[in-house]
């Protein structure tokens, strides 16, 4: 069959070190005659049925381990966001809002709706941290991966909760033998041309970097050791890994020296923060001044430079070792199990504290740290007595002599698997296993100041001997206190730092228990069958049992949100609930052998759910696989996916965070309507004097929802798959998806609930609290609100395509060509059910999109397989361009800022030296393409005025490594 030879081809291909997200080909047959000559039945992802085919209905992508090692990839996230129909989520490029974990994201739905698993079995909760719900892929060793199958689409019916997205499945060896050693290596290397933005960032008085950059160098070293017992019935690998990646900062990079905006002309100019370190005092309205030697002038715009001591790059340290063993008790019996640890610290820096115009900052006229023209400017020229409060005085000074902030997090996982399989008979299978996993989190956030320790620091009297003072050290209630004199250049001292710098600590958990067992059975021998065909029904059957509690201790400087600069506190979580499953499957050969298909198969699954939390579910599948031919075969398939809230979307509090946006009621000629703006809360006399942040972040509220009902998913797919006998070694596989999710759960982003109070919903007004005196959003507690919730809908469709070719050039050896690529149709949410949906198809924004959805997204890769035991592959990654989403009155159009489309050129090479040496060495980005830049880009999404996770952000990354086997 032909099948047979194309499974064997794409084997010898893959062996030899294809290409980057190469897969098995969707038409192969694993069919390996055993010594009876018996054929062996495989389980692939998306299945627990084993089949001879390694494809059934459900499209999956296979990454190989030799396309990891052709990729340099140390950081497994890295080879999955260059899939097409993976989106970034949390990243190395991740700063202002990192987790410290690393998570994938398929089809944009969130890396909550993306279910990981470890050899068929999940992976506890990432991090019990804010945005941290998601599997950790820090926990997998690269060098151990087999292969990585990825199956888009709901698979809640096989897998349980969480599957909406699809799946992403690491199988691992586990029948490694020998002692091996792998030691890669890379860094990334950047030539600085941003002329229009060095031109920004001179005009600002900021400095430029060096013309060429070499930085951030990674390092990753493996031990595997495998042997089978003396008996010959059994295997174990161990292994041991560790890496170090050194960190990289925004000021080396021309195009991320400065926090970039659009000035009036539309132009990229450098913005900043207005919390400066020269000091400064404001009512926002009627004075602003800044601190010059021991005088108060007009701030005349000044603001700082918050972006080039952010982290552009983590710097990471990561350990990880473990054990994967099996034996045959019998021929009924194998026991199993896998041990893994992992030790993973990350610190995100960002720009220095302050003051950041906190609430409750009193100041008087007789402060002795004024100078006498400070007083005369502040308040004498202003009519105010010398002893008088200076009514809405607000106080702004930028902690450079403190350093910048940085949020060590470390997170430290282990896991345990035991279980038991085997035959029970010819026709019955049996897999029963427990499942423990727990990840320990310490964070200790570092260099951040005290509010309280700043209002009494800024609150400066003279006692009875004359002394300057602070009044808390005067009355007694505070005798540790230090003024803080920032009212005089170059006069914070260490003595006040120390007062003012408060630790910040944090620490949590969260465990998952997994106890499931199935059998699984071939009723052929009962001659259980369709009539007509000569295969029985495949079925499965099983239970399950699933435990997940999260636990978040912060300190109580975290818990009263003392840290002036955490935008908010971080309040305690504590819950935990559990689930009773039972699963099956089924598969239905219809048709076998007739005169228009060769097999038409249909397959079915089933899930039943009970929660803890009183909630119930129902998920299941149907698909068809029809094989035309040796040459054709289609599949369509409709499965219902389900997801219950996990436990922060359950049971964390509320709490005050930061998001980036442009309010369009602020500054002095506000973009909203007056009329418009009095709905959202800002008054007559208010309007043209609401202050905008000149840092883009503004106060949100968010926390969970106990009462959220579990979200509700339809995936349909249709796909043709096709190996034209008149083209040999061509494959052509086309899948259609579609996948809505219902009441799915999301917090309504913030600009949203603007717009909604502005459209007429009066809940959305009520979301909105608005300074009673100017109007901010961003200023002490007010905020808007926006909690979970079951919003609207998302719904996502469009095209995947993979084409492969293999061509003989005889003695020189042989090519092979792949390109894999998705077209988006639609992606849109619908935050309100009376709303229209808004569809980010094509475009980005700062709010309702966040990132970038290009329409195309494509990998071309071309690998030489050469006949002197070398490989050379070129790889072209492609990401579409998009524009920026705005809508006016329900209209959407082009805003002012497009990101280009992108197209990456990589080049890697792989050398088997000796049977036991393998070398590979490589660039990815290999002309240096600078990203497309981002005004005020999403915080947490966006970082360095760039999307560090969906494109290359550091210029050229080169690699080498080596593989000795003995």
């Amino acid at each position: 069959m032909r099948y047979s030879k194309l499974s064997q081809s794409i084997k010898t291909s893959l062996i030899a070190g294809s290409i980057l997200t190469t897969g098995f080909s969707q038409l192969a047959v694993a069919e390996e005659a055993g010594a009876e000559g018996k054929v062996e039945r495989i389980e692939v992802t998306g299945s627990r049925i084993k089949r001879i085919a390694l494809e059934g209905a459900s499209p999956v992508t296979t990454v190989s381990a030799e396309d990891i090692k052709v990729a340099g990839i140390t950081r497994i996230e890295d080879i999955l966001n260059d899939m097409p129909a993976v989106f970034a989520g949390q990243t190395s490029g991740t700063a202002n809002g990192a987790t410290g974990t690393a998570t994938v994201d398929l089809r944009n739905l969130g890396p909550e709706r993306t279910l990981v698993l470890l050899n068929g079995r999940r992976l506890p909760a990432g991090s019990p941290s804010a945005g941290g719900i998601g599997a950790d892929l820090n926990q997998i060793p690269a060098a151990l991966v087999k292969r990585v199958d990825v199956l888009t689409g709901g698979s809640s019916a096989t897998y349980g909760s969480d599957a909406v997205a699809g799946v992403v499945n690491f199988i691992l060896k586990d029948d490694f033998e020998g002692f091996q050693v792998e030691y890669q290596t890379g860094m990334y290397q950047h030539n600085n041309d941003h002329d229009e933005m060095q031109a920004a960032v001179a005009a600002r008085g900021f400095e430029n970097p060096e013309s060429s950059v070499t930085d951030g160098r990674s390092e990753d070293f493996t031990i595997m050791f495998g042997a089978n017992t003396a008996d010959g019935r059994g295997n174990v690998v161990a292994y041991a890994t560790y890496r170090e990646i050194d960190a990289i900062t925004q000021d080396s990079r021309d195009f991320s020296a400065c926090a970039m905006n659009l000035d009036a002309d539309g132009n990229r100019a450098c913005f900043g923060s207005g919390t400066i370190p020269d000091g400064r005092i404001t009512d926002f309205d009627t004075f602003d001044f800044k601190v010059a030697g021991n005088e108060f002038v007009p701030r005349d715009g000044t603001l700082f430079n918050y972006g080039p001591l952010n982290y552009f790059q983590r710097p990471d340290k990561r350990k990880t070792m473990g054990m994967i063993g099996h034996y045959d008790l019998n021929d009924n019996a194998t026991v199993y199990t896998e041990l893994s640890y992992m030790d993973n610290r990350t610190v995100a820096q960002i720009a220095p504290s302050g003051a950041f115009f906190p609430d409750g900052v009193n100041i008087y006229c007789n402060n002795p740290l004024f100078s006498a023209q400070q007083v005369k400017v502040l308040c004498t020229d202003r009519g105010l007595a010398a002893d008088a409060l200076v009514e809405g005085a607000f106080i702004g000074k930028r902690n450079v002599e403190g350093g910048p902030r940085q949020d060590d997090r470390r997170h430290t996982s282990t896991r345990y698997v035991f279980g038991v399989k085997g035959e029970i008979n010819d026709s019955w299978t049996y897999d029963a296993y427990v499942n423990f996993g727990e990840v320990a989190y310490v964070q200790t956030y570092e260099n951040d100041l005290s509010k309280t320790n700043i209002a009494r620091a800024l609150d400066a009297v003279r006692d009875d001997a004359g002394n300057i003072v602070c009044r808390s050290v005067r009355d007694g209630y505070d005798t540790n206190c230090v003024p803080w004199n920032i009212f005089e250049t170059g006069k914070v001292t260490q003595e006040q730092l120390d007062y003012l710098i408060i630790p910040l600590y944090s620490r949590g958990e969260t465990k998952s228990k997994q106890i499931s067992g199935y059998v699984a059975g071939d009723l052929t021998e009962y001659g259980i069958m369709v009539p007509g065909t000569s295969t029985g029904i495949g079925v499965v059957l099983g239970l399950e049992h699933r435990e997940e509690s999260l636990t978040l201790k912060p300190d109580r400087n975290f818990q009263i949100d003392d840290g002036a600069g955490q935008g908010g506190p971080t309040t305690p979580v504590d819950g935990s609930y559990d689930v009773d499953e039972f699963f099956s499957e089924f598969n239905i050969p219809l048709l076998e052998d007739t005169s228009f298909v060769d097999t038409l198969t249909l397959e079915l699954a089933y899930r039943y759910s009970d929660y803890s939390t009183g909630k119930t579910t129902d998920t299941y599948k149907t698909a068809f696989d029809i094989r035309f031919n040796d040459s054709l075969g289609m599949r369509a398939s409709y499965q219902r996916a389900v997801r219950a809230g996990n436990v922060r979307e359950l049971f964390r509090p509320t709490g005050q965070n930061l998001f980036n946006w442009v309010d369009p009621c602020s500054g002095a000629s506000p973009t909203m309507s007056q009329a418009d703006c009095a709905k959202t809360g800002v008054t007559a006399d208010q309007y043209g004097r609401v202050p905008a942040n000149p840092a883009g972040q503004y106060n949100a509220i968010n926390g969970g929802n106990a009462l959220l009902e579990p979200e509700v998913s339809d995936t349909y797919s249709y796909g043709v798959l096709w190996s034209p006998e008149f083209v040999e070694g061509l494959d052509i596989v086309i899948d259609y998806f579609d996948i809505s999710v219902e009441k799915a759960i999301t917090q309504v982003p913030e600009g949203d609930v603007h717009a909604e109070c502005v459209a007429g919903n009066a809940d959305s007004c009520a979301a909105i609290s608005r300074d009673p005196n100017n109007g901010n959003l961003w200023i002490g507690s007010n905020a808007i609100t926006s909690l979970d919730r079951n919003i609207g809908f998302i719904e996502t469709s469009g095209i995947d395509y993979d084409i492969t070719y293999r061509y003989d050039i005889n003695d020189l050896g042989s090519l092979r060509f792949s390109l894999k690529g998705t077209w988006l149709d639609k992606y849109s949410t619908q935050n309100y059910p009376d709303r229209p949906a808004n569809d980010c198809t094509g475009y980005w924004d700062r709010n309702t999109c966040e990132v970038p959805v290009p329409e195309l997204r494509q990998n071309l890769a071309t690998t030489w397989i050469t006949p002197w035991d070398a490989n050379i592959t070129a790889t072209v990654r492609y990401y579409g361009e998009v524009n920026e989403y705005t809508e006016t009155n329900g209209v959407v159009s082009d805003g002012p800022t497009t990101l280009k489309a992108m197209t990456y050129f990589d080049l890697a090479a792989t050398w088997n030296a000796t049977d036991s040496i393998t070398l590979r060495a490589g660039i990815n980005n290999l002309f240096d393409v600078t990203p497309p830049l981002v005004p005020n880009g999403p915080s947490g999404e966006a970082n360095g005025n760039t999307y560090p996770g969906q494109y290359d952000a550091l210029g050229r990354y080169l690699f080498a490594g080596a593989t000795f086997r003995f």
